[in-house]
């Protein structure tokens, strides 16, 4: 949120805060009411601030990873980060998941002299063997703009709108907004009192010297990341500062026995409790919170990548890093749809992650809930980058506030799924209709700003009817006037509106009709389904013309006569193909761990000379809930589920006969197939003989 305190404006992620999306709710309002920018694309840097090199190498291995990892999954619907693409700007820029990671660097310049701050709550304890206090320093923002100009000098990096630096601090760092210390991402006391109300978890702001409203090249864009993971399972602590960090995370729920709606929050406590706590010695202090971490009904912390343990170091404390890793997803989100504070917010001044602060992905999430005695954590994540797992944040679905369906608030990923179902064979010249609303389209509501002053806008269908008409493009929901003359034109929506439209074939055959839908975040996907039309076919076109009537017999999407009936542009007519070829497919082993490594085998059997291509299809929904991202399948059989294509092999025999062949999966795809343990698969052969006839044989297989 946008928080002002003396000297410093800054996007705030504080402790105290709680879901204010939810499920079926949202803000009054959550606008960019001039269009004040976006990143379309950026660059990040991750700069760890550490002369007393506190900030161990996994946890920045763990950190630097997420990332690399999050440039590389750049453009993937089903990221967290895909869901901001809606938001947009004056230049009806989007600010889309396009990310690169630019690398790491430790800054070992040293912290300024203390005074400046004072940390609420300082570690205690002595933990090395030659007397190294725990405690280290308390920086304030003023101080790390500075040397972050400084360091950026020095390296002669870039700045400017699109460039991101994140600067990391080690447990010890406390980091305050102002000198009087007032808020610090440290605390002393309970919920409720001052310290823990104002005290937050890490922040966005810029450094803009010549003041533009709209930032320039000389702008910094940055967030301060300090270590707010506490100390559970690290050695290196004293006893008595091995805390919990599940205040800026969530945890603490079981997803098998009650919904995932928000953040668990711990029981409040009474007076009588509050004062007994108060006398608590600090041995007795932890040995309770160690003792409520390890209750499931009590809010934990979860890291994924606590793998192995013990970690490098002998200890359990590698997952810490996922609570940073979490931090800096939810910075992420804020800067791309808010870089100068001035952009997409609500009146309150809640960004986008604040909207459903503490909400982690009511569906697709995976791991144990349960914390382990080692590292008081549990292993739960709802986003897969490559190889990597990772518990974050969910954002803000602006869209569901403004229509129905799908209607859900806080989102870890999008879907942009054309569908409808082609009505059944038809006759020449009657009217059928095409319902695109059965499509599942995340974002299908935005903003669009024409000089600068923001409207309504809705996600685009565009329909091809594949018989040479004219296409039909329009937004969504609504339906053209084409074939209803006397309907009102999109009453509601805006103009014009093609969702579901009806379409009248003047010539019998085979067509196929393509829907594309463009969402409000630009992204654009297609489906395809065949109507049959029973009626004469076209006239046959003349010798050394074409048609008289310029229609289509058994005409495909781009209006290119199939293979049925004779045509000629020489005057002499075109061999009619022969008997299509016979063919058929099975899978040789079921071995789900054989076949992601070596492949899959397959045997075939064709009765004469054929080429084609052998695909594997997994289901759409089930690509989707892992994280796996291919090209879908077309021209499947109607009312087939939409499918993938994970992998391919081309056939080509001289004659016919049987025999083997092997479809290799990429190492992605074979990675994200083993998570699932047991897949169900469809197996689709594809020929076509030297005469041009073609057979597809579609079958069913399940790997264990």
């Amino acid at each position: 949120m946008n928080k002002e305190v003396p000297g410093v404006t800054v996007g705030l992620q504080p402790r105290s805060t709680s879901l204010l999306a939810g499920v079926g709710a949202g803000p009054e309002s959550f606008a960019n009411p001039i269009g004040d920018p976006v990143l379309p694309a950026n660059k990040t840097y991750a700069i760890y601030w550490d002369p007393t090199d506190s900030y161990h190498g996994d946890w920045r291995a763990v950190i630097d990873t997420f990332f690399h990892n999050m440039g590389t999954a750049s453009g993937s619907l089903a990221s967290v980060f895909a869901v901001d693409a809606q938001y947009t700007d004056a230049a009806n820029q989007h600010a889309a998941y396009e990310s690169t990671f630019m690398g790491a660097y430790a800054d070992t310049d040293p912290y300024p002299a203390s005074g400046k701050c004072a940390d609420p709550h300082p570690l205690e304890g002595t933990s090395y063997p030659w007397g190294k206090p725990d405690a280290i320093t308390c920086i304030t923002n003023a101080q790390i703009e500075t040397e972050l100009k400084l360091f950026i000098a020095d390296h002669k990096l870039p700045t400017g709108m699109g460039t991101i630096f994140y600067l990391l601090t080690p447990p010890g760092v406390t980091v305050c907004l102002d000198e009087a210390g007032g808020h610090c991402s440290d605390y002393e006391g309970l919920s409720g009192e001052t310290s823990y109300e104002k005290s937050f978890c890490s922040y966005h702001a810029d450094i803009n010297p010549d003041g533009v409203p709209n930032g320039d090249s000389k702008t910094i864009l940055y967030a301060a990341i300090p270590w707010i993971a506490g100390g559970f399972g690290d050695g290196h602590l004293a006893p008595v500062d091995r805390t919990t960090g599940d205040e800026c995370q969530d945890g603490g729920f079981n997803p098998s026995s009650k919904p995932i709606e928000e953040k668990e929050h711990k029981k409040a406590h009474t007076k009588k409790e509050e004062e007994e706590f108060a006398k608590e010695t600090p041995q007795e202090k932890r040995e309770r919170e160690e003792a409520e971490a390890l209750n499931l009904e009590e809010p934990h912390q979860q890291e994924p990548n606590q793998v192995p343990c013990p970690s490098p170091d002998g200890y359990c404390d590698t997952g810490l890093a996922d609570l940073i890793v979490n931090q800096i997803a939810v910075e992420q989100q804020n800067i791309v749809t808010d870089p100068l504070l001035n952009a997409w917010k609500d009146p309150s001044g809640n960004e986008a992650t604040d909207e459903c602060r503490d909400f982690f992905a009511s569906s697709g999430i995976a791991g144990s809930v349960t914390a382990s005695p080692e590292t008081f954590g549990g292993t739960l994540y709802n986003q897969s980058f490559g190889e990597g797992k990772y518990y974050l944040n969910d954002a803000f679905n602006l869209a569901s506030l403004k229509l129905p369906y799908p209607g859900i608030p806080c989102l870890p990923g999008i879907r942009l799924e054309p569908k409808f179902t082609a009505p059944n064979p038809v006759n020449s010249g009657e009217i059928v209709g095409f319902d695109g609303m059965e499509s599942d389209v995340t974002l299908n509501e935005g903003t669009a700003y024409t000089g600068s002053a923001p409207k309504e806008t809705y996600a685009t269908y565009q329909w091809s009817f594949g018989d040479g008409s004219p296409e039909v493009t329009g937004y969504g929901p609504g339906a053209p006037t084409l074939n209803s003359p006397e309907t009102a034109s999109c009453p509601t929506w805006l103009t014009p509106c093609a969702a579901s439209t009806y379409h009248s074939y003047q010539y019998g055959g085979t067509y196929k009709v393509a829907l594309t839908i463009t969402d409000t975040g630009g992204n654009k996907a297609s489906f395809t389904e065949a109507i049959m039309v029973n009626g004469a076919g076209p006239p046959h076109p003349t010798p050394g013309g074409g048609s008289g009537s310029g229609g289509t017999s058994g005409a495909t999407s781009s209006g290119t006569p199939s293979t049925t009936g004779t045509s000629s542009t020489t005057g002499v007519s075109a061999k009619t193909p022969g008997p299509p070829p016979v063919a058929s497919a099975t899978v040789a082993a079921t071995s789900l761990a054989k076949t992601t490594r070596r492949g899959l085998s397959l045997r075939y059997s064709v009765n004469q000379q054929v080429a084609g291509r052998f695909e594997v299809l997994l289901a759409a929904s089930t690509a989707h809930r892992i994280g796996l991202h291919s090209p879908l399948a077309m021209d499947l059989p109607a009312g087939t589920p939409p499918q993938v294509v994970i992998g391919k092999a081309i056939l080509v025999t001289t004659r016919g006969g049987s025999g083997t062949i092997k479809v290799q999966f990429g190492k992605i795809t074979a990675a994200h197939l083993r998570h699932l343990g047991k897949v169900s698969l469809m197996l689709r052969l594809n020929v076509r003989s030297s005469s041009g006839a073609t057979t597809t044989v579609l079958s069913k297989f399940t790997l264990r």
